[in-house]
């Protein structure tokens, strides 16, 4: 990228939020993936509309990033402009409604579910227990319509500030969403979540922290936390488990170079010694074709790929 152009990024953000030839292994969970071009961490939703703006104006390839744990990024990096959305983050607001048993609480996009969660619980507001040990950030999350252990995300929000292909900012309702399963309609539109808002009920502080432990502590249990991974690696196909197909199809424990197939959820990919993204992506594409030719059942990534040839 020339320097005018990099001139042009930079002045878009603050001084210390501009940096070239980044390890994308630093902002991944399965930490892995190569350089990027140019990484930019925006911290107001004013430096991000102009970054946006400044992309398509000149025609530059942009991604966003939220917290990166969803997400592969290939061993040649990324030849474009990242913009990290980790640091578009701000207070927790919570907001009287109505109905004095519900309340609304809003973040940033860049705000992890954890620490949405936990603080909601510990106001004694109860719907986002499902969501303490997802380890994304609140708008990857709406993008995904993430869940776990029975709770989505399309079950608690109330609606969501986005960012439109006009680069306008619109206010889009639950309604508006088209949720399904790891699904939004934020996938299919050139849209960017500033800014979320969830409706909670009143609960419980006691209970609701007891329940957030025991899902933690099940999570502990039964998920491979200890290495790098992108969480849940597959998505469930319609009445069956992917964890279960992998399985039964020989493959606990297989492995590709340094990745493998957790031995304790066969769901998960793992980053179990110094895995290349190639070892990974090699690994999945190998346990779709196997997992094929056992079952007839066609495995889907839940992880975005980022870099890799379609």
């Amino acid at each position: 990228m020339d320097k005018i152009l990099l001139d042009k990024i930079s002045g878009c953000v603050p001084a210390g939020c501009f940096f070239t030839n980044v390890a994308l292994s630093e902002y991944t969970s399965f930490k892995t993936g190569g350089p990027a071009d140019v990484l930019v961490r925006p911290t107001s939703v004013e430096d991000l509309q102009k970054l946006v703006k400044l992309a398509k104006d000149e025609n530059i390839p942009y991604y966003i990033l939220g917290n990166g744990t969803n997400i592969l990024v290939a061993d040649e990096g990324y030849r474009g402009l990242i913009i990290a959305l980790k640091d578009l983050t701000g207070d927790i607001v919570f907001s009287a409604t109505n109905d004095k048993d519900t309340i609304s609480v809003s973040t940033y996009a860049g705000c992890t579910l954890a620490r949405l969660a936990n603080e909601a619980a510990s106001k004694g507001w109860s719907g986002l227990e499902f969501a303490a040990g997802i380890p994304g950030s609140v708008g990857g999350a709406v993008v995904m319509n993430a869940g776990a252990y029975g709770g989505e995300i399309k079950d608690v929000l109330e609606f969501a500030d986005v960012l439109d292909g006009n680069g306008d900012i619109v206010r889009l309702f639950n309604r508006d969403f088209d949720f399904g399963y790891r699904h939004s309609i934020i996938q299919e539109k050139d849209y960017i979540v500033l800014s979320v808002s969830f409706l909670l009920k009143k609960g419980d502080e006691k209970s609701i922290k007891a329940e957030i432990k025991e899902l933690n502590e099940r999570r502990r249990e039964k998920q491979p936390l200890e290495y790098p991974s992108a969480g849940s690696t597959f998505k469930r196909p319609e009445g069956l488990f992917a964890g279960k197909l992998i399985e039964d199809s020989g493959l606990k424990g297989f492995s590709v170079g340094g990745a493998k197939v957790s031995e304790k959820h066969c769901g998960f990919v793992i980053n179990a010694d110094r895995a290349t993204s190639n070892d990974i992506y090699e690994l999945i594409s190998q346990v779709i074709e196997k997992v094929y030719d056992k079952t007839s059942v066609v495995l889907e990534p839940e992880i975005k790929l980022l870099g890799f040839e379609e």
